[in-house]
C-alpha cells in the first residue's frame, strides 16, 4: 500500500501523463501510467524508470518491473500440444521445451515460445516434523547436509612424465539410493553398566527419516482442450514484425514438426493472421468489385467501348501511382490503407470523366481528335484541380487528429489524398494520350440518349417554375436528418463478430486449483452438451494467466479462476444465441462467478479496447462508502436490458491467517521476525536442496513436510540457538479475510463495475440508459460516478472528429 502511493505520486508528475491506475492485490500491484498520444514513449519510460531507479534496490520489494504496454503483445498463436498415449505432462514438457519449442523460436520474427499447463518433475524428500525434532534436525540442517554431498569440484592437477593430470572430486548423485544414504547427524550409542559413554556413534542417514521419490510438481495451471489434458504453446512475435509472415512461417514449421514427431498432436487455437487476411482479403474483394461495378457503369451511360476501355486504364494506372506514394511514405497494405483505396475507387474516375466529357463535346463540334484532347483537357484542368484539391483538406485534418481516431484514421486519410493525386495526374496527362489512342475520329450523341436529354430538360424547366417548392422540400428533408440523427446511435467500433466468446469463472477466495479444476471439468461438460455439433474447439486454462491478453491476465491472477474459449464452426450470429442458452442452463451454478464475454478481433485489441465495454467508476475517499455506492449502482443494474453481465471489485476477498509476533517475547527467546517468516515458509511449502540430474534435465531437490492441518499451525516450532518455541507462544494467531482488489485512479480510491452487453443497441443509448437508472443514487458530497471503458475512448474520438469535421 505504502509504496503503490508513493510511486503513483512520482508517475503522475511524468510530463504528458494523462493518468495513473493501480489494482492492489494480496502481495502484489500493477500501476498503469497512461500518456497522450503525442508523448515519445521511449523517452517517458527512461525518465520514469530513472525516478523508480531508487526502488529496484529497495530490499522490502522482491521484485519490480518496468514495462512499455504493447497491445499486440498477445500471442500470435496459440496451439494445443497432445499425445494420445501420453499422460504424463512432464513427459509432454520435456518433448516441447527440449524440441519443438526450440524449432518455433528458430523462425524468423518469433521472440518467444511460452509452455502452459507444464509439470516438472522434482524430487522429493517427504519427512515429518517429528521425525525431525526425534533427531534434532531442522529442515535447514538437512537441505546443508544434502547439498554438501552432492558436489563435482576440482582439486587441483597433478603432473607426471611431462603430462599434467587434472584432479576431480566427483560427488553428485547419480540414483535415489545415494540421496537416501546421506548422512545427516549422529546417534550416540550407550553402552551397559557404569554409566560408561560410548565414544562410538551411529550414523543417521536421510532414508531412515524420509521417503524419496520423483514426483510432478504441482502445475501453475491446468490447460485442456476438448476436455482432454495438454499442454498450450503460445507463440508471440517481435514487435515490429509482420504478423501475416510470422504465421505463415509457423505454418511450415508446424508441418514438419507433425512429420518429424508421429503420433503427437499440434491443434491451432486461437490465430491473429486469420482474422488479419480474412479482413485484407475482404477489403481487396470490396475495391475490385467497386472498380468492376465503375467501370460497368461507365459502359451504361457512355455506351462506347473506347471511351469505357481509357476509363478502365486509368483507374489500375492511378492506383499504382497511389502505392508508389505509399511506399515512399511508409504506408503499408492493412485494412485501413486498402480501404482507403475502396473508398477512393470511385472517385478515381471523376476526374477522368470530367475531362473525357469535355473532349466528346469539342469532337462532337467538330474538332479533330488530337485538338480535341488537347483543348478538352486544358479547359477544365483548372476546375478539376480545385475540385480535388478541396476534396484532399476535407481529409487533411484527420491526419493531425490525436488520439484513437487518429491513430485508426490517419493513413485511410493519407491514402484517399494519395489516391485523388494520383487520378488528378491521370486525368491532365494520360487521359488526353488515351483518348487520341482509343477514341475515334467523330462522335455523335447517341441515339437512344436523345430522348433522355429532352425529358430531362423539361423536368429541370419543372423545377425551375416552382423553385419555392423545391427549397422548401430540400429544407424539409435536411430537418427529417437532423431529427434522425439522436436515433442513429453511436459506439467506438463496431463489434465485429468472430464466432468466438470466452467464459471467466471465478469460484470463492482461497479455492485451491484441484477444487477450481473439478468445477470447472463440470461446466465443460455441459458446454458441450449445449453447443452440441456448433462447436469446434473449446479450450480451457485453470489458474494463473499466461498466455492471455491484458484485459484477460487482470481477472485471471489466482488458482481459484479460469478461463474457457469457446470457438464456434458455425456463422458469427449463432454466438448470441448459444450464450444465451448457456445462461439460462448454467443460472443453477450459484458456487462461482460466470460471465461471458465475446471475444474481440485484433482491431480492437490494437486500438486498447480490452476493456469492458462500459465501466462505471464511483470515487471518493471512505471505502465503506464507495462499497456501499457500488452495491446500490449494482441494483439499478437489471433496469438496463441490454447489460448481459457484470462484474465489481469488492467481491469476497481471499481468506487468511495473519502471524502478528510478539517483539517481547520474541525477544526474551532471541528469536528475530525474519527467522519466524523464513522457517514458517519451509514448514509450508518446503525447502530447496540442490539439484539432481535425471534424464539430461536437473531436477530439483526439495525437502517436504505434510502440511498442517490449520488448527495446529500453532503448535509449529521456531528453532533458535538450540532452543525450540512454539509458534503460538510467540505471536498471536487470527483468521481475517483480505480486500480482493484495492483499485485507484489519480490517487483516489474507485469503485468499479465492468459491464458487459449484449450489443443489441450502440453503445451511447446504452450509456444514456446507465445515466438514467443511476440518477435515482444520491451521491453525498466529494463523491461521483464516472463512465469509462471503451465508452471514454468514444467519447474521445468523437470530439476530435466532430473538431476535424467542422
Amino acid at each position: 500500500k505504502q509504496f503503490v502511493k508513493t510511486i503513483e505520486s512520482l508517475a503522475i508528475r511524468q510530463k504528458q501523463v494523462i493518468q495513473v491506475s493501480s489494482v492492489t492485490r494480496a502481495g502484489s500491484a500493477q500501476i498503469t501510467v497512461e500518456y497522450s498520444w503525442d508523448a515519445d514513449m521511449d523517452e517517458a519510460f527512461l525518465d520514469l524508470q530513472k525516478s523508480l531507479s531508487s526502488y529496484s534496490q529497495n530490499s522490502d520489494l522482491e521484485e519490480l518491473n518496468l514495462s512499455q504496454h504493447d497491445p499486440n503483445s498477445a500471442p500470435v498463436l496459440l496451439i494445443g500440444f497432445s499425445h494420445p498415449q501420453i499422460t504424463d505432462m512432464d513427459a509432454l514438457r520435456q518433448v516441447a521445451a527440449n524440441y519443438v519449442r526450440n524449432e518455433l523460436i528458430r523462425q524468423e520474427g518469433i521472440a518467444a515460445v511460452e509452455i502452459i499447463g507444464a509439470e516438472e518433475k522434482i524430487v522429493v524428500v517427504e519427512t515429518d516434523r517429528y521425525q525431525l525434532e526425534a533427531q534434532g534436525l531442522t529442515l535447514a540442517t538437512v537441505a546443508a547436509q544434502i547439498q554438501a554431498s552432492n558436489i563435482n569440484a576440482s582439486g587441483g592437477s597433478i603432473v607426471e612424465k611431462g603430462k599434467r593430470y587434472l584432479i576431480k572430486s566427483v560427488g553428485e548423485f547419480q540414483t535415489l539410493e545415494e540421496i537416501g544414504n546421506v548422512i545427516v547427524t549422529r546417534r550416540a550409542a550407550q553402552t551397559a553398566g557404569a554409566n560408561a559413554q560410548n565414544p562410538e556413534t551411529t550414523p543417521v542417514y536421510l532414508r531412515d527419516i524420509a521417503e524419496i521419490s520423483f514426483r510432478n510438481e504441482r502445475p501453475d495451471n491446468i490447460v485442456r482442450i476438448n476436455g482432454e489434458r495438454c499442454l498450450a504453446l503460445a507463440i508471440y512475435k517481435e514487435t515490429k514484425y509482420n504478423t501475416v509472415k510470422a504465421v505463415e512461417r509457423l505454418d511450415e514449421t508446424l508441418a514438419e514438426l507433425g512429420k518429424a514427431l508421429p503420433g503427437y498432436r499440434f491443434r491451432v487455437i486461437q490465430n491473429q493472421a486469420s482474422f488479419i487476411r480474412s479482413a485484407v482479403n475482404e477489403v481487396e474483394e470490396t475495391a475490385l468489385i467497386g472498380i468492376i461495378l465503375a467501370v460497368m457503369v461507365l459502359y451504361l451511360f457512355l455506351r462506347r467501348f473506347g471511351a469505357t476501355l481509357v476509363m478502365s486504364i486509368a483507374i489500375p494506372i492511378s492506383i499504382v501511382a497511389t502505392f508508389n506514394l505509399m511506399y515512399f511514405n511508409g504506408l503499408t497494405l492493412n485494412i485501413m490503407t486498402l480501404g482507403g483505396l475502396a473508398l477512393g475507387a470511385g472517385m478515381l474516375v471523376d476526374n477522368a470523366i470530367v475531362v473525357m466529357e469535355n473532349i466528346f463535346r469539342h469532337l462532337e463540334n467538330g474538332m479533330p481528335l488530337r485538338e480535341a484532347a488537347i483543348e478538352g483537357a486544358s479547359q477544365v484542368g483548372g476546375a478539376i484541380t480545385a475540385s480535388t484539391l478541396t476534396t484532399i483538406i476535407v481529409f487533411l485534418p484527420i491526419v493531425y487528429l490525436h488520439g484513437a481516431a487518429g491513430e485508426l484514421f490517419k493513413e485511410q486519410a493519407w491514402t484517399v489524398a494519395f489516391s485523388l493525386l494520383s487520378s488528378l495526374v491521370v486525368a491532365i496527362l494520360v487521359i488526353p494520350m488515351l483518348s487520341h489512342r482509343f477514341l475515334p475520329s467523330n462522335t455523335e450523341t447517341a441515339a437512344h440518349y436523345a430522348g433522355y436529354y429532352v425529358r430531362y430538360r423539361r423536368f429541370l424547366g419543372t423545377l425551375l417554375e416552382r423553385r419555392w417548392l423545391v427549397l422548401a422540400g430540400g429544407l424539409l428533408l435536411v430537418l427529417i436528418g437532423f431529427a434522425l440523427l439522436p436515433l442513429v446511435g453511436s459506439e467506438f467500433i463496431p463489434r465485429a463478430e468472430t464466432g468466438a466468446f470466452r467464459i471467466d469463472v471465478r469460484l470463492e477466495e482461497g479455492a485451491s486449483l484441484a477444487h477450481t479444476d473439478r468445477a470447472v471439468a463440470g461446466l465443460e461438460r455441459i458446454i458441450r452438451e449445449v453447443g452440441g455439433e456448433a462447436l469446434e474447439d473449446v479450450y480451457t486454462q485453470i489458474g494463473p494467466a499466461e498466455g492471455l491478453s491484458s484485459d484477460e491476465s487482470i481477472f485471471f491472477e489466482g488458482e481459484n479462476t479460469a478461463v474457457i474459449h469457446v470457438f464456434l464452426q458455425s456463422a458469427p450470429e449463432a454466438t448470441d444465441a448459444l450464450i444465451a442458452r448457456l445462461q439460462t442452463v448454467l443460472a443453477a451454478q450459484t458456487d462461482m462467478e460466470i460471465d461471458f464475454v465475446k471475444d474481440e478481433s485484433a482491431l480492437q485489441i490494437s486500438l486498447g479496447t480490452g476493456e469492458a465495454p462500459l465501466v462505471i467508476e464511483i470515487a471518493g475517499d471512505d471505502l465503506e462508502q464507495i462499497r456501499g455506492l457500488t452495491e446500490q449502482a449494482v441494483a439499478k443494474l437489471p433496469e438496463v436490458g441490454e447489460v448481459l453481465s457484470w462484474e465489481t471489485n469488492f467481491e469476497a476477498g481471499r481468506p487468511e491467517v495473519n502471524v502478528v509476533v510478539d517483539r517481547i517475547r520474541a525477544g526474551i527467546y532471541e528469536v528475530q521476525m525474519q527467522t519466524v517468516s523464513e522457517q514458517l515458509k519451509d514448514k509450508l511449502e518446503g525447502r530447496d536442496a540442490g539439484q539432481f540430474e535425471h534424464d539430461g534435465e536437473l531436477r530439483e531437490i526439495s525437502i517436504k513436510l505434510p502440511p498442517p492441518d490449520i488448527r495446529e499451525l500453532g503448535n509449529l516450532y521456531i528453532d533458535n540457538n538450540q532452543q525450540k518455541v512454539r509458534l503460538d507462544e510467540l505471536s498471536t494467531l487470527s483468521a481475517s479475510v483480505s480486500p480482493r482488489e484495492i483499485y485507484r485512479r489519480n490517487q483516489t480510491r474507485i469503485g468499479k463495475i465492468s459491464l458487459q452487453l449484449k450489443g443489441n443497441k450502440p453503445l451511447d443509448q446504452v450509456v444514456s440508459e446507465v445515466r438514467a437508472a443511476l440518477a435515482g443514487i444520491e451521491f453525498p458530497p466529494n463523491y461521483r460516478y464516472l463512465i469509462t471503458g471503451e465508452e471514454q475512448k468514444r467519447a474521445e474520438s468523437f470530439a476530435s472528429l466532430k473538431f476535424a469535421l467542422l
